[in-house]
């Protein structure tokens, strides 16, 4: 299970985490991408989807999880999210235990689970990362989304230990750019967290993607960059990064495990 999260929004967490799954699932993985950015959802938006229940249903009505849950464009599955909900503001004892259960219980039925995250860190976005077996920082080149996304892998290190995250450059504007982004992020922490006695995380570098008129493309049609941009360098990248995430995402399901009928899930 990868939580995909970013310290600010608009840094085109959902389109990756989108975009990953279409191409996970075309390597044969069943995937589920649960959109977890409760109250301020915009995956089904983004699919173009007009879902009949979401997590909320589920959450507060006592809705089977299975009935929310339904195929997106690209061959993976979605579990939809509630939007403009202000009991998401705030993580509560309740929200936290319903939100645990509806993440196990879908995990056992699919290969791989992705957590569409909301930005920052509040509690309900931590909480929500805390469930997943990784997790990968989505950042932009531009100031202010890494000085965000330092704050989310200081925070997730102190609070989780998260010490071994995965980071990805966005609309980088030259080949390289990520991988110097994520060097020169990598001596800010060792300065001012391993410096303050803390344990400071070592990045790993899924990679970066290059700044493409695909995504507009996409975010205007309502579409993977997958599927209306084929063969465009966002999605070439899209394609090998998904490759990287297939080697080392243990798969959810347990081996011998046996998949629910598509009539459930």
């Amino acid at each position: 299970m990868l939580a995909v999260t970013s310290g600010k929004g608009g840094v085109g967490k959902t389109m990756v985490t989108a975009n990953l799954a279409a191409a996970l699932a075309a390597q044969g993985r069943k995937v589920l991408v649960l959109d977890a950015d409760l109250g301020l959802a915009n995956l089904d938006v983004v699919l173009n989807l007009q879902p009949q229940f979401t997590l909320h249903d589920v959450l507060h009505q006592g809705l089977p999880v299975h009935r929310a849950v339904m195929p997106a464009p690209g061959g993976f599955f979605v579990l939809p999210a509630g939007s403009g909900l202000v009991e998401y503001s705030r993580l509560t004892p309740a929200l936290k235990q319903g939100l645990q259960a509806v993440v196990t219980n879908v995990a056992a039925h699919f290969d791989i689970v992705l957590l569409d995250t909301g930005a920052g860190i509040s509690d309900v976005v931590l909480e929500t990362v805390a469930m997943a077996h990784e997790v990968l920082v989505v950042a932009t080149p531009e100031p202010t989304a890494l000085t965000d996304a330092y704050a989310t892998l200081k925070v997730l290190a102190t609070l989780q230990r998260r010490l071994r995250p995965w980071m990805l450059v966005n609309q980088a504007t030259r080949l390289g750019e990520g991988m110097s982004i994520a060097q020169q992020m990598q001596a800010v922490l060792d300065r001012y967290l391993a410096g303050s006695g803390q344990p400071a995380p070592k990045l790993r570098m899924l990679g970066e993607l290059p700044q493409d008129e695909a995504a507009r493309l996409a975010v205007r049609q309502r579409r993977l960059v997958l599927q209306c941009a084929p063969g465009s360098p966002l999605a070439q990248g899209l394609r090998a990064h998904a490759l990287r995430v297939d080697s080392w995402l243990q798969p959810s399901v347990s081996a011998g495990a046996s998949v629910p009928a598509p009539d459930a899930f």
